[in-house]
This record gives C-alpha cells, sequence and structure tokens, in this order.
C-alpha cells in the first residue's frame, strides 16, 4: 500500500487528487491539506510514502515546502504552470501532471510511484547481509563489510570495505533495514558501523580514515550503546 498526503491551496484541485486517488487500489489517500503548514506539522507525527503538491501557493512554494524537510518522501507535483516542469528535476520527482489531469494520468504517475516503493525497500536475505538496488541491479552486501552510510537526499551512500554503493534511499530508509543492535545514527546525515568506530571524542569520530561529526541530539544514545562514560 502507498500512503500519501495532496497539499493544495485550491479546494476543488484537492477534490479531484481524492476522488482519483479512491479508484487506485494500492493508494491511501490519508489526509489533504489546503494550508502548507498544517501539512508540515502533520509531517512531523506521521509518515507517508508520497506527496501530490502544488507548487504555487500563497505563503510558501511547493519547491520551498520540500526544501524544508529533512528526508521528504516521494514528491508527484500537481500545477496549472508548464514551466515549472523543468525545475521539478531539482527534486527528483516521481511525476508532473499539468492541471486539469485525467484519471489515466493519475494513475500513471501513482503507478511509477509504487513501483519507486518497491526498489527502496530492499529485502533482506538474512541476518549477515542485505541487498541494496543499485541502478538496475540488486546489490548483496554483507553486513560486515558496511563502514558507515552518509545520506544525500533522496539518495544513501553505502561506505563498505572496498566500494561506495549509492541507492535511492532516504536516510530513514536505510536505516530500517540495518540492525540496530550492529549500526548507529550519530549525525542526520550519518550512520556507522559501532564495530567500526576506532575513536571518538565530543565532536567527531574517526572510521578508518574518515573522521564523522556527531550530532548534538544523538551524543547520549551513542555515548549509551558505546557504554562510554563522562
Amino acid at each position: 500500500m502507498l500512503t500519501a498526503i495532496a497539499i493544495d491551496d485550491e479546494p476543488k484541485a484537492l477534490e479531484v487528487v481524492a476522488h482519483f486517488a479512491q479508484k487506485v487500489p494500492f493508494l491511501n489517500l490519508k489526509e489533504t491539506f489546503i494550508d502548507a503548514f498544517e501539512a508540515l506539522d502533520y509531517l512531523k507525527r506521521e509518515k507517508v510514502d508520497l506527496i501530490f503538491l502544488d507548487i504555487k501557493m500563497p505563503d510558501i512554494s511547493g519547491f520551498d515546502f520540500l526544501r524544508t524537510l529533512d528526508n521528504p518522501p516521494m514528491v508527484i507535483f500537481t500545477t496549472a504552470y508548464q514551466e515549472h516542469a523543468l525545475d521539478s528535476y531539482e527534486f527528483s520527482a516521481i511525476d508532473y501532471l499539468h492541471k486539469p489531469f485525467e484519471i489515466v494520468r493519475f494513475l500513471k504517475a501513482c503507478n511509477k510511484a509504487y513501483d519507486q516503493k518497491k526498489m527502496r525497500q530492499p529485502e533482506k536475505t538474512s541476518q549477515n547481509s542485505i541487498f541494496i538496488q543499485d541502478g538496475y541491479a540488486q546489490v548483496r552486501v554483507y553486513l560486515d563489510d558496511i563502514m558507515y552510510l552518509e545520506s544525500g537526499g533522496n539518495y544513501t551512500d553505502f561506505y563498505t570495505v572496498e566500494r561506495r554503493i549509492t541507492a535511492r534511499l532516504t536516510m530513514a530508509e536505510a536505516e530500517a533495514m540495518l540492525p540496530s543492535s550492529e549500526f548507529v545514527r550519530v549525525h542526520r546525515s550519518y550512520i556507522v558501523a559501532q564495530n567500526k568506530i576506532v575513536k571518538f571524542d565530543r565532536y567527531e569520530i574517526t572510521i578508518g580514515e574518515k573522521t564523522i561529526p556527531i550530532g548534538e541530539s544523538y551524543k547520549k544514545s551513542l555515548k549509551t550503546k558505546l557504554s562510554i562514560t563522562d
């Protein structure tokens, strides 16, 4: 199931999205919002897979709305302004629906999002390895080989002993794949393998030759995991 919300300052546009969403069996449109700031508050409390997002809104543009999110969900832009299509690529948009759009075009966009969600959920094959989508291939990665992960927005780099693998995963999605007993979040942009940490101080840790900053909000949990006392 694909969970979604829709944000648009035009009530009639939201009605169209809600009506079409009811016809898509794998889509659950959880909420619609006229006020983008109410949607921001909702996303702090609830996780969704997809946002149907208008671009031109009175208080904040759809583009600026996405820039406020640390790990934005997938997005399908819905707008009456064709000239914004090129700008949407900056956000790795799943699709761009030009109003008024028909149900067939809406369904095509939803199918893209559904396929992308499946690609973002690599299968765990065993307790010692996972499969990660790397381009069009599924690559087996052994947990013991992973040194750290670094976020790049909608992409996450897995750094292993021998190579770097770039996967189209948010940091939250990548973190969910890994056993919490072996990996720890140390920064909004970094997850590290606990047994690869060779040095720790107040502001950073060292893994191999890589120095990684420690986020202030992660210090306490990191010390607990590593059994470090002040």
